[in-house]
């Protein structure tokens, strides 16, 4: 592990020079430079203080940062029906996160499940064809290229009665697809 490497990165995230950790911390400013240039090694009780300074917890500090996924393909998507339509889901296991985004494919004559009221928004855009969005018993159409936006607070689906397959982003916050 790059211990002088890691606290380097965290004073920078922290906005702290090298000047104001070792004063805060009671060291000097150049034995800061030899831990970030790995020239000197911290004893425990002085790593512990530096990491007091940060903000940090040892067990926090010494952890095993595990890269999150940025970017996912075909092989990370779950398809799964919907109505008479099918949900490609397009982040795994984004129900940890404040949203989730499917693809959304209904065929001609076809409709979503019924999305019961939450605490939450949707929002949704027409990629291919054309729907209808019935919410609050009241219908409104989107095209190629328009977009809707709904208040979770109200009972809805979307319908596909037109002569063309329709395919929709769809994404819920917080996440509960």
């Amino acid at each position: 592990m790059d211990i002088g490497g890691k606290i380097k990165s965290i004073r920078l995230r922290r906005g702290l020079t090298q000047e104001e950790l070792a004063l805060r911390a009671e060291l000097t400013k150049g034995y800061i430079s030899q831990l970030e240039n790995d020239l000197a090694s911290p004893s425990i009780a002085t790593l512990i203080d530096i990491l007091n300074v940060l903000g940090v917890t040892p067990q926090a500090f010494f952890a095993e940062e595990k890269e999150e996924q940025k970017v996912f393909g075909k092989s990370d998507f779950f398809v799964s029906p919907n109505g008479g339509g099918e949900a490609t889901w397009l982040i795994p296991n984004s129900q940890k996160n404040e949203m989730e985004p499917i693809l959304l494919t209904l065929p001609a004559g076809s409709e979503s499940d019924v999305r019961m009221p939450f605490e939450g928004e949707e929002f949704g855009y027409v990629l291919e064809g054309k729907i209808t969005l019935i919410c609050d018993d009241k219908s409104y159409t989107a095209k190629r290229g328009e977009a809707f936006y709904i208040d979770g607070a109200y009972e809805h689906k979307i319908v596909n009665d037109f002569q063309r397959d329709a395919k929709i982003i769809w994404v819920t916050t917080p996440s509960n697809f």
